[in-house]
């Protein structure tokens, strides 16, 4: 499974709710000002409410922040 998500999780075994979700955070990743009132809708189809919307923005934003935060100070790359 992990290899799978890792490889392209669209094509993984995973729900149609899951790759909803996943559809949001890449998005969320890639730039944030493209999320729409149509990606929430989408989520909520899927099952999600406000607060698992809120839920899924808040995780995803925090590893985006402390991965950048990491990159920037070197933590992990040596020399």
């Amino acid at each position: 499974m992990v290899n799978a998500l890792r490889q392209d999780y669209r094509t993984a075994p995973i729900t149609e709710a899951e790759r909803v979700m996943l559809d949001y955070v890449v998005t969320l990743t890639k730039d944030a000002t493209q999320i729409t009132r149509e990606d929430s809708n989408r989520l909520r189809q899927h099952g999600f409410d406000d607060i698992g919307i809120l839920q899924i923005t808040l995780i995803a934003s925090w590893f985006n922040y402390i991965n950048r935060v990491a990159d920037a100070l070197g933590v992990g790359r040596s020399g």
